[in-house]
């Protein structure tokens, strides 16, 4: 989709509208699913931003990504502007390598390989940012958060990416058809 194409009123209106439903979603749905980490939530934003990107585009999703964090942060946040960093790395580096993959073919196998290259690229990207972030920012010495590593942080992000993925499959098509059928 080209840069003008995708900034239209309607398409403004529609990125709108997925940015208040992963703002809403982000505040009721938050659910622990590490209990070694209670801190570790999962939330299925990251799942709304996906479905934008492969509406309209990596950019969109860039755009839903930030514009998300930031109301998060701004609003419901307790983790501050490294929970704010974290949040945009974690949520880019899953939904960028499906957004790009869905607009290089609209294909539903180019979508699942982008949703798995992207459960892939966030779990790396997460398990690197932890490493050197989280000791600073929960007070931990490195040797404690490296052993958190593949017991707590490498099957949460696993879990949620997967998750995220799987519901994105399932999501994508009703909530197109949705739109389709109020003329969005």
């Amino acid at each position: 989709m080209k840069l003008k194409e995708q900034f239209t009123t309607k398409n403004l209106a529609i990125l709108g509208m997925l940015t208040a439903m992963a703002y809403i979603v982000t505040i009721f749905v938050r659910i622990p699913i590490m209990p070694a980490a209670p801190f570790l939530n999962y939330d299925i934003k990251d799942v709304i931003i996906a479905i934008g990107g492969f509406l309209f585009g990596p950019l969109s999703a860039v755009i839903l990504s930030v514009t998300v964090s930031l109301i998060e942060f701004i609003s419901v946040s307790d983790t501050g502007i490294i929970g704010l960093m974290m949040n945009i790395l974690s949520t880019l580096s899953f939904v960028l390598p499906a957004a790009i993959m869905y607009s290089i073919r609209r294909k539903k196998s180019f979508a699942v390989t982008g949703l798995i290259i992207g459960v892939v690229v966030m779990t790396i990207m997460m398990l690197l940012w932890n490493y050197f972030i989280t000791p600073n920012y929960m007070k931990l010495s490195r040797e404690v958060v490296a052993a958190m590593l593949p017991t707590v942080f490498l099957p949460f992000n696993l879990i949620k990416g997967t998750l995220n993925a799987i519901f994105t499959i399932i999501i994508y098509k009703p909530l197109v058809k949705a739109f389709r059928a109020i003329k969005m």
